[in-house]
This record gives C-alpha cells, sequence and structure tokens, in this order.
C-alpha cells in the first residue's frame, strides 16, 4: 500500500470520485448533487422518485457541500454513469473505475452490498487513496479482516450509515439522563438485514455506545427480528423486514425514568452530514469517530446473518474474531 503524501488536503478544492452503481441504492444521483448541485429537468428522470423530491425541498444557497466537486462518475452499468453526469453536473465519465487513480483525491464506493466492498476498495487503498465506504462496509468475518489490516497499515478509510447523523436522534446522541437507565430499545428498517440492519445498528450506536455482547436472531432472510445485548443491561430489539417501508427508522427508548419515541425523516440531512464528515476527514486527518466502532458494528451485522443461519442461535461478540 503507497503512502499518500498529500492526505490530509487541509482548505484545497477537492476532486472526489464516485464509483459504482448496485440495484435499489440511488446515491450517486443524491451523494453528488450534495456536492456539484444538479441539473432539475434531468434529476427529475431519476429512477429513484424520492431524490428529487426532497432535494427540491433544500434551498439552492444550503444544497452543496462548498470547495468539494464529484469531478468523476463511473457505474456497473455504463448507461447509469451518462444519466448521473447530466443530472449531478460531473465532468468526466470513466470507462474503468480504476482510471480516476491520480485524477482525484478521495473516492466514494457508493453502493450497499458489504460482500463486493473489499475488490472494489482494493485498487484505491492500495494506491494510497481515502475511501469513503457506503454502509455496511462488509457483511463477512474475512472481509472484516482485510478492512481491520488495511487500517492497521495506515489506510485512510471511513464507512458509516447516514443514521449515525440524524438530527432526529440528534438530542438522544447528546444525553438520555431524563430517561434514567436504557432499558430496552427498539429500532425497525425496511429490505435485508445484510444491507439495512447496519441503518438500524448505527442509528442506536451514538446512543447506547460501545459495548456490544450478543446477537439473537429469531428471524428469516424476509423478516429478521434480532435481539442484541449490550453491556450496560440495555436489551435492544431491531426489526428489519423486506417491504416495511412506511416504518424506517422508528426508534423507541425506554428507561426507567422517561421514554421516547422518534422516527427518521429527513434523509438529505443526514446524508449531507455524513459527506460533510468525511469532508472533514480528508481536510484535518481526524476521524469523527473511531475505527473500532465501525468494526464493532460489523461483527453485529455478521453476527446477526450467522445468528439466523444457525436457526437462532445467540452468538456472542466475542465469537467473531478477527
Amino acid at each position: 500500500m503507497k503512502a499518500s503524501n498529500q492526505f490530509p488536503f487541509g482548505d484545497k478544492k477537492l476532486k472526489l470520485a464516485m464509483l459504482g452503481m448496485v440495484d435499489g441504492n440511488g446515491h450517486p444521483y443524491s451523494w453528488s448533487a450534495i456536492f456539484n448541485g444538479y441539473d432539475p429537468a434531468e434529476m427529475a428522470k431519476c429512477p429513484y422518485p424520492v431524490i428529487p423530491v426532497y432535494l427540491a425541498k433544500e434551498p439552492k444557497d444550503t444544497l452543496q457541500i462548498p470547495n468539494a466537486e464529484v469531478t468523476h462518475i463511473w457505474t456497473d452499468n455504463p448507461d447509469d454513469a451518462i444519466h448521473v453526469a447530466k443530472a449531478s453536473k460531473i465532468p468526466n465519465i470513466a470507462e474503468k473505475a480504476t482510471d480516476v487513480i491520480g485524477k482525484v483525491d478521495a473516492v466514494i464506493i457508493s453502493t450497499d452490498k458489504g460482500y463486493e466492498h473489499v475488490e472494489r476498495c482494493r485498487p484505491f487503498i492500495e494506491a494510497g487513496m481515502p475511501v469513503f465506504i457506503d454502509k455496511p462496509l462488509t457483511d463477512n468475518i474475512n472481509d472484516l479482516k482485510q478492512f481491520v489490516e488495511w487500517e492497521r497499515q495506515g489506510a485512510k478509510i471511513m464507512s458509516s450509515s447516514c443514521m449515525r447523523y440524524s438530527k432526529e436522534y440528534a438530542p438522544y446522541r447528546m444525553s438520555t439522563h431524563d430517561l434514567g437507565e436504557l432499558r430496552f430499545v427498539t429500532i425497525t428498517t425496511p429490505k435485508s438485514w445484510e444491507r439495512y440492519g447496519i441503518h438500524a445498528l448505527e442509528g442506536i450506536y451514538p446512543i447506547l455506545g460501545p459495548g456490544f455482547v450478543s446477537v439473537r436472531n429469531t428471524g428469516t432472510i424476509e423478516r429478521n427480528i434480532v435481539h442484541i445485548k449490550h453491556s450496560s443491561g440495555t436489551d435492544v430489539v431491531v426489526a428489519a423486514i423486506s417491504d416495511m417501508f412506511g416504518s424506517f427508522g422508528v426508534l423507541q427508548l425506554c428507561g426507567t425514568a422517561g421514554h421516547a419515541e422518534v422516527s427518521f425523516s429527513d434523509t438529505f440531512y443526514s446524508f449531507k452530514a455524513q459527506l460533510m464528515a468525511f469532508v472533514n476527514y480528508l481536510r484535518t486527518g481526524v476521524r469523527p469517530f473511531p475505527f473500532e466502532e465501525t468494526v464493532e458494528l460489523m461483527k453485529l451485522v455478521i453476527a446477526g446473518i450467522k445468528s439466523r443461519e444457525e436457526g437462532g442461535r445467540k452468538v456472542f461478540l466475542d465469537e467473531i474474531q478477527i
């Protein structure tokens, strides 16, 4: 792995590459627009109708992250890159993902299939480039070991769910003191545990902090019901049910002195805050949160899969050795 001789980048205008696009994930459209702005007529043709709707709600003068631009786009289907480039004002379309090496300061891997991420990231990490990886970082132990080894060698890897930055959850990230001691937490997500379980997990992680102990998934691939124990004594239940689109990010916090219920709603805010955290990391070299948190979160994802595949067995996190 080569060392980057520019990182951190300070105040320079950042050049970024947006790489990859998979089914069910429109991040190349929305994330690029948060840097570059967008063409409303072209964005209206985006195959994810929610994206032009929430972008249109944002004032034009506060839409973009300043002094950073997505200058290159590559997608698995070349036709997608053509349209994303038009919609999100990206000047260059790469023929191969690796063509952006030497032309940008950092890359964003905008796909959410964790088992693909090691190979998608490998050429850029080996070239010494900072990489932001969409959630989940990975969904299997061998690839987690590889990411941990790369990070130990000095790789500049960052991965997160936007739910870490949810403004609706922000008061409870600051303090749950008025709720007393938390005893029971629930959170919901649609889609699969493999791709969307991390949204629920990272939504609660900054509230409870590190120290998760065990995972038991008594559900199915379509209906994951996951009981997680935390060292604080808090029991957590995550429901990841494939078609539960009307209940994304419904959080319940139950304590000895009070309770709170809140629902995630502002996708744009969370995306922009998430991407701004990566930009700040590029500029300062200071991580917004320890990489060890991402490792613990991936162990939770992996344990949830392992438990389901083993008939709902309680899987202890210390079984996931890296």
